[in-house]
């Protein structure tokens, strides 16, 4: 396999952008919903904490916001620069839905996003409530499009084959095609967790600083019930997943598994190995007889199709997504153990004061991201070599470009966006240091708050 023809380059770059994408959108998910719930709270007891609470995280929000409409800008461009042959193919589809989400979604969310951030004390507080609602609801109708998007190239159906184009012919079935409910549950999920595990990261950060007051405390202890919640129903709904993925795109399901030859009367389940695409073997597994069946089946003698049942050219690369989803797997089931552990410390009433703990979770928080950019390297490359799945192949997608075209693009993306997005991340890294404003201080901060002409100075509470 040559990678550094023009295809395997124009793949690395998409992975690359939508790699740095995917984690800013995510992040604001999961914040939009629990800036929400802050002001609701807020609303509903007129304690002052949840204001500065949701004053501090609306900055965070606000960068990460930021960052990913400038990054997604960047892949609708590679669509065109680098993958043609696939917007003229699937456009008809692809095009159509990309544009409900800017026209249901991203004005929803740019419309009242200036109202949530500088809108205090120039809108009622209903209005402004019903700002911050608005906000959180376009982040999850964006999600909503991008994922059926998605979905469509994974399981496509609605559609039919016109002089080589792909056009729709229901379009109830290639929105509603059948991953797509899992996939939906299961990002909405992943982002919730990804921004729960931050926020309490940074609640673990000033509690093993010494600070006690309210804000530090509050924003620790909701991050634990909401990660209390999702996880469990993360993991069950990964399963469905699971069982869905087996059903559509069985080569995927071998290829994360390792699995070569279809096992009657029960799979066993490679825990760890090496497999081995040219020997078609997986080297130095370590198995546990019946498991695979168990898991991928729910029945003790299920049947899994092995690799070899598939066509060479049609295999994903295993080595891959091998790993990445036990990665993803691995992560899971720490992040089970935190929050429990996080469970059991509070019947104890010690949840503040084990410096353990908290360390523990401030090691976490970077394990929702991990976890989400491993889980979807397992479901791209898992798709391979499709772009739309049994449908359209992803050689057959690219556009007739030099590999010297897409080597120079990619270093200059490479280069640009960790200055551009370092720094991001390094201002919000260096607000989350900071930390919400302790109550007795933030209590005279707050007469005319984003009332500064400049909007950096506005999310700094100058």
């Amino acid at each position: 396999m040559e990678i550094f023809d023009a295809l395997h380059l124009a793949r690395l770059q998409f992975a690359f952008t939508v790699s740095f994408h995917i984690v800013f959108p995510a992040i604001s998910i999961g914040l939009a919903s629990f800036l929400a719930v802050l002001e609701w709270r807020w609303l509903r007891t007129g304690d002052e904490a949840y204001k500065d609470m949701f004053l501090f995280w609306s900055k965070i929000f606000a960068i990460c916001f930021g960052m990913g409409v400038i990054s997604g800008v960047v892949m609708a461009y590679e669509f065109g620069t680098n993958w043609s042959n696939f917007s003229r193919v699937a456009g008809s589809i692809t095009g159509p839905l990309l544009h409900y989400e800017v026209l249901t979604a991203f004005f929803l969310e740019a419309g009242f996003l200036g109202v949530m951030l500088f809108g205090w004390h120039r809108v009622s507080r209903r209005a402004h409530f019903f700002a911050t609602l608005m906000v959180a609801l376009g982040t999850l109708i964006s999600t909503f499009w991008i994922i059926a998007s998605n979905s469509f190239m994974h399981t496509p159906q609605g559609f039919a084959i016109e002089n080589g184009l792909i056009v729709p012919v229901d379009w109830l079935k290639v929105v509603f095609n059948p991953s797509f409910p899992y996939r939906l549950a299961h990002m909405t999920i992943a982002a919730f967790i990804v921004a729960g595990f931050i926020v309490a990261a940074c609640g673990a950060w000033h509690l093993l600083h010494g600070r006690r007051d309210e804000p530090v405390k509050r924003s620790f202890s909701m991050a634990l019930w909401l990660l209390l919640l999702m996880t469990p129903i993360q993991i069950l709904v990964g399963d469905a997943h699971g069982l869905n993925t087996r059903e559509y795109q069985p080569a995927k399901i071998a290829a994360i598994e390792g699995l070569w030859e279809t096992e009657k009367g029960g799979t066993a389940l490679n825990l760890v190995g090496l497999p081995d695409m040219d020997a078609e073997k997986t080297r130095y597994a370590i198995q546990v007889p019946r498991l695979g069946s168990l898991i991928l089946t729910h029945s003790w003698d299920g049947e899994i199709r092995g690799l070899k049942e598939f066509p060479a050219k049609d295999r994903p690369y295993s080595p891959i997504v091998f790993w990445t989803f036990r990665v993803m797997a691995g992560l899971g089931m720490l992040m089970l153990l935190t929050v429990v552990l996080g469970l059991l410390l509070r019947k104890q009433g010690r949840l503040y004061e084990k410096r353990w703990f908290q360390r523990l979770v401030l090691c976490m928080g970077p394990s929702g991201l991990i976890a989400l950019l491993a889980g979807w390297i397992t479901t791209e490359v898992g798709r391979q070599p499709w772009t739309v799945y049994g449908v359209l192949r992803t050689e057959d997608s690219v556009s007739p470009i030099a590999s010297q075209q897409a080597g120079v693009s990619l270093l200059i993306f490479v280069i640009v966006y960790f200055l551009v997005f370092g720094m991001g991340v390094y201002y919000m890294l260096k607000l989350m240091r900071r930390g919400p404003a302790p109550h007795t201080e933030a209590a005279g901060s707050h007469k005319h708050p984003g009332l500064s002409n400049r909007a950096l100075n506005a999310l700094e509470g100058e």
